[in-house]
């Protein structure tokens, strides 16, 4: 699982920003929250969710296959990271310099991404070298070379990365937290590998990832811009239609976080300490995932805003950083936290997170709480339509999670649908301080 440190950023200035851009977009366009989005099938029975947008020369794709680093083989974990690095370093007849030649002449921006559930991608071209762009890609998925030099290459390169990882608090302890929430299952391990299992990984597992994952039965595909349904259809077919219809990969079991209330203590000589924490949270299919998302962000995920930041942060000055946030996952849910403190307060620091999380379960939210939290989180969501690579990402959000195709238009409503009565409610079943697991890598008095 990849937790954004970006996450938990602060956000009180864009909370004004916001409210004032969602007063705006209520007076002039009531009847629609974003963007019309039209499901497109082509020919061969592939489908993408497609907004057009003709002011700009630009097309941007975001696709993903089900299916990510949570499937990787026990002992050779970081394989689909690996895959993600390498299929763009040569593919069909074009090694890995004509390949990156190809992509630059054309302006092309291509990448790849590995999630613990999902294998990602993203394309960015000009629509005047469309043509060029989806064969780079289709090449890409379809034919890609793994050639011994690149193979080597960005080995080593993640290699460093992982050796660098050993130096970084905040990576030691999310590493040693989700060992212990989920012991003996592939949520458990790490994505991105290890020293010894990159190592590991040959050509022959490189080759049956892409075999066994990017499949049609696994793909979802999300396409903003310059582009009209019968083109896309097209592209869509001579872009993938090349992909195997089915994989052979397993099935990942669902999985209840071991989440045990205990702290865990890594000692090393720093003069700060990394805290992480986490509970069971909530998948986005249970009935009160929107109620959640004002939870957490009325506990830990409003920024300055929120009581974490304003206990913690604000009034005692004891962390320089705290916050939390949603983890839904395919087969499990977290409600994940962190801070950052100097070793001499992290005891205290902790006994006031378990405090909040505790006060909270018991009082619930007030009225002027929950007021605030919806205000931000319906108006900020029209600031989420900034780039057409961000909207092409949400339309494949939408499908991989089944927001259906009025998300943009109902998604406010489900925030504005929270009531006091139902919060309360939730904070009360869902946290619990007495399970609240914790991390510590520093050296901390008195944990």
């Amino acid at each position: 699982m990849t937790i954004d440190r970006n996450i938990f950023r602060a956000r009180s200035a864009g909370m004004a920003v916001a409210a004032a851009f969602a007063l705006f977009v209520s007076s002039v366009a009531p009847a629609q929250a974003g963007p019309k989005v039209e499901r497109v099938v082509s020919p061969q029975g592939i489908e993408a969710w497609l907004i057009e947008d003709h002011a700009n020369p630009i097309i941007s794709v975001s696709f993903a296959f089900r299916g990510g680093a949570s499937f990787d083989p026990k002992g050779k974990e970081g394989l689909a990271r690996m895959v993600s690095a390498l299929l763009d370093e040569g593919a069909g007849d074009l090694d890995s310099q004509a390949f990156q030649r190809q992509l630059e002449d054309f302006a092309v921006r291509l990448s790849f991404g590995a999630r613990r559930d999902t294998f990602t991608g993203r394309l960015q071209t000009l629509t005047k070298n469309r043509d060029a762009a989806f064969d780079l890609l289709r090449l890409a998925v379809t034919s890609p070379r793994f050639d011994a030099e690149p193979v080597e290459r960005i080995r080593n390169q993640l290699i460093a990365s992982l050796k660098q990882d050993l130096d970084d608090p905040g990576r030691i302890a999310s590493l040693a937290l989700i060992g212990k929430l989920f012991p003996g299952h592939p949520y458990g391990r790490p994505t991105r590998g290890t020293m010894e299992s990159v190592g590991k990984i040959a050509v022959a597992d490189l080759r049956a990832f892409v075999k066994e994952r990017l499949t049609h039965a696994n793909l979802v595909i999300g396409v903003v811009g310059d582009i009209r349904p019968g083109e896309l259809g097209a592209l869509m077919d001579k872009t993938f239609a090349g992909l195997p219809k089915t994989g052979t990969g397993g099935v990942i079991a669902d999985v209840m976080p071991q989440s045990d209330g205990k702290t865990t203590l890594v000692r090393k000589p720093i003069p700060q300490s990394a805290i992480v924490f986490a509970q069971r949270g909530l998948k986005r299919g249970d009935p009160d995932y929107y109620t959640g998302i004002v939870l957490n962000h009325i506990l830990g995920g409003g920024g300055f805003t929120s009581r974490l930041y304003s206990e913690v942060r604000e009034k005692r000055g004891l962390a320089y950083s705290v916050g939390t946030g949603l983890v839904p996952m395919e087969n499990a849910a977290l409600l994940w936290g962190t801070a950052g403190t100097a070793n001499a307060r992290a005891g205290e620091t902790l006994k006031l997170i378990r405090a909040e999380w505790q006060r909270m379960a018991r009082e619930g939210v007030k009225a002027d709480e929950l007021n605030d939290a919806k205000t931000y989180l319906t108006g900020s969501f029209p600031l989420r339509f900034t780039s057409s690579g961000r909207i092409a990402g949400m339309l494949v959000s939408m499908q991989l999670y089944g927001r259906g195709i009025d998300y943009f238009e109902k998604r406010n409503e489900l925030i504005e649908a929270v009531t006091l009565e139902k919060i309360n409610k939730l904070a009360k079943r869902l946290l619990t301080p007495e399970k609240l697991s914790i991390v510590v890598v520093g050296d901390p008095e008195k944990i």
